[in-house]
């Protein structure tokens, strides 16, 4: 040890966002949750997707022709939703966010790292199953032929969709901090909407309940496949918009909400 005290001769690098993002992926691609929720997403989504082809066979015309894969990837949503909660609120429930805190304690950091490894993964692997799901309805169904913004939005669009559900599942995990809770909350956004619809009855509710209808996240998805609910809803790529925009404020109340709480 010299006048000038000891240095390491380990380089000290300052910490960013590509080590926080490095650290998540570790995290999301080594624990059983994550390959038991995709695993079954893929199940529900190509598994349901070509069930369903089989039954319509290819003997009636089907329009539109990529509207087959709905039921698969509306089932394959709760998946990821699942798995957005649990990428945040696992380590709230084990005491894991202590350690990841004290590591990166820059929690903004840490959010946006979770926020952007999920969603990449979400969207790739929904996005290859609508793909090939789509690619089977096209190859094994008669009906007319899709434009392209149909296929976009029966693949890239449904990925895209199913991705921002689990991104807001993310963020209400980080609000929330209970598995439980985070998903039941999740759970009661996507079904409980059509569910109360069908007991809203009498012309004095029927404003309400065209509304519920035409907003749920079923029929959201169901406009991307071209098949909505009520042809008075959002149309084309808006439910996609509505949603991103949802999910915009939920992250916003989490980075507030994580920045401020302690652990």
């Amino acid at each position: 040890m010299g006048a000038g005290g000891y240095v390491s001769s380990i380089p000290v690098r300052p910490a960013h966002l590509g080590h926080a993002l490095a650290s998540e992926w570790t995290k999301i691609r080594s624990v059983r949750s994550t390959i038991w929720t995709l695993g079954v997403m893929l199940l529900l989504i190509v598994g349901i997707g070509l069930l369903a082809t089989l039954a319509a066979g290819s003997e009636r015309e089907m329009d539109p022709l990529l509207a087959v894969g709905f039921v698969g990837v509306l089932l394959g949503s709760l998946c990821v939703i699942t798995l957005g909660v649990l990428s945040i609120s696992s380590e709230y429930g084990t005491g894991m966010i202590r350690t990841t805190l004290t590591a990166c304690p820059s929690r903004v950091r840490v959010l946006t790292a979770k926020a952007v490894v999920f969603f990449g993964l979400a969207l790739v692997i929904t996005t290859i199953a609508t793909t090939l799901v789509a690619l089977l309805d096209f190859g094994m169904l008669n009906g007319p032929a899709p434009t392209t913004d149909q296929w976009l939005r029966a693949t890239v669009g449904a990925g895209l969709y199913v991705a921002l559900l689990g991104l807001l599942a993310l963020g209400v995990g980080t609000l929330l901090r209970h598995s439980a809770g985070a998903i039941s909350a999740m759970m009661g956004l996507v079904l409980l909407p059509m569910l109360l619809a069908l007991f809203l009855q009498g012309e004095s509710v029927k404003e309400l309940q065209r509304a519920l209808i035409e907003y749920s996240v079923p029929s959201a998805l169901a406009t991307l496949y071209d098949i909505p609910f009520l042809p008075s809803g959002p149309s084309g790529w808006t439910p996609l918009w509505i949603l991103a925009g949802v999910t915009a404020v939920v992250l916003g109340g989490a980075y507030a909400a994580i920045a401020q709480r302690d652990v």
